[in-house]
């Protein structure tokens, strides 16, 4: 008489991002039954968003230095890049369809330069290994051995050997990642930092004629400096003040110095190619009758923002040595920071103290976390995608290994 086999291991994922997308992609190709939860009506609507202008899947920077991108949590971060680099993500989106491409950046795009074809590609790949997914499932706890949803349908409960949580981190509510879960967290007694606004704008406070005119011109090839971190891009001048990627690479030290000092003084220098020797050669040559913004225009090539931003660190200086200084460092100084919800992403979370190496809750043995639940921060550019997904890819592991024990 033959024994009847064991039943699969059955793995609940609540979250249907990038991270959990791809941990539930790693379980089911691994045999297990995979069941993925979505309060959203859809899936990575957040990922849509984000490929709106072009998604930028990851970046070509070598590692070490890629690593370095991650700040305070570069080594656990690291570890999850182990297991899933650039390489890794590239060659998993081209055998979706994708072909990506390196820009001149080093940013690495589909070719399409939108999410919506990789997803699609990818939710059918996971239908073929069997993932149900459940929209419209709101995770509202845990009874015993019941994970708990709210449905249209009432409440419902699912039962598991191993969980994991993708739930995202605080920014863009209105696409599903509200940070909700956090409360659960500490009334498990889980250490969570509280969430803040990662890769946003800062506020300053312009002149009206700033504001008006040149609310929403670029600052191209720019560098920042902020208290020895130095950046080279592009930043936006808004409204409210500054964004852009520039900005986004150093938003952490301006978060803390605003939080600390209640503003964060940064260094703009708007031609990083020129010496200061050069820029003065070029400053000293008669300008005729041009008025000194067409000299700059024409001497620097420097635009009317570029011009409007020199003049709000005050009168600009006749000399030509002066005025060469001021360009390579034009004082800026940033007053707020954007709310949480206009954020990119969100910094803060569920510490990194409180999970193992396979990124499961240590008061919560078969309960693992992935994505921007976790207290981790990264700029644009690649990097906050690919962390998301080889988080994923970690967490997967780590099921594995846990339910083989």
């Amino acid at each position: 008489m033959n024994t009847p086999a064991a039943p699969l291991p059955r793995v609940l994922i609540i979250g249907a991002g990038p991270a959990g997308l791809m941990a539930a992609e790693r379980l089911a190709m691994a045999g297990h039954r995979v069941e993925v939860f979505e309060k959203m009506p859809s899936v990575a609507r957040k990922f849509l968003m984000a490929g709106r202008g072009g998604l930028n899947l990851t970046h070509s920077e070598p590692r070490p230095a890629f690593d370095e991108r991650y700040g305070a949590a570069k080594d656990v971060v690291a570890a999850w890049l182990d297991g899933f680099d650039a390489e890794a993500l590239k060659g998993w989106a081209d055998g979706l369809g994708a072909q990506t491409f390196t820009g001149s950046s080093g940013r690495v795009f589909p070719e399409v330069m939108k999410a919506s074809p990789l997803l699609r590609a990818w939710l059918v790949r996971l239908e073929d290994l069997g993932v149900v997914i459940h929209t419209r499932h709101n995770w509202t706890g845990r009874e015993g051995e019941n994970w708990l949803f709210e449905t249209p349908q009432g409440q419902k409960s699912f039962q598991a050997d191993a969980v994991i949580l993708a739930l995202g981190g605080g920014s863009y509510a209105r696409l599903g990642s509200d940070g909700g879960w956090a409360r659960w967290m500490e009334d498990n007694a889980i250490a969570v930092r509280p969430l803040q606004a990662a890769n946003a704008g800062f506020g300053v406070a312009w002149s009206n004629v700033l504001r008006e005119r040149f609310a929403g011109h670029p600052l191209k090839n720019i560098a920042l400096s902020h208290k020895g971190h130095n950046v080279r891009g592009e930043a936006m001048i808004a409204a409210y003040g500054l964004e852009g990627g520039a900005i986004y690479a150093l938003s952490s030290g301006l978060r803390e110095a605003i939080h600390t000092d209640g503003y964060a003084d940064i260094v703009i220098d708007l031609r990083p190619d020129m010496t200061l020797a050069d820029l003065e050669r070029r400053l000293s040559k008669p300008r005729g009758k041009n008025s000194l913004g067409n000299h700059l225009r024409k001497a620097l090539h420097l635009d009317g923002a570029s011009a409007a931003l020199l003049r709000e660190a005050g009168p600009l200086p006749d000399s030509p040595q002066a005025l060469a200084a001021r360009i390579k460092a034009v004082p800026v100084r940033l007053g707020s920071v954007q709310d949480l919800d206009k954020a990119i992403s969100s910094a803060g979370g569920i510490g990194l103290d409180q999970i193992n190496d396979d990124l499961m809750l240590k008061a919560l043995p078969g309960v693992f976390v992935c994505g921007e639940m976790l207290d981790w921060e990264a700029p644009t550019g690649g990097y906050l995608l690919q962390a998301c997904f080889a988080s994923g890819v970690r967490a997967a592991e780590g099921v594995k290994d846990y339910l083989q024990v």
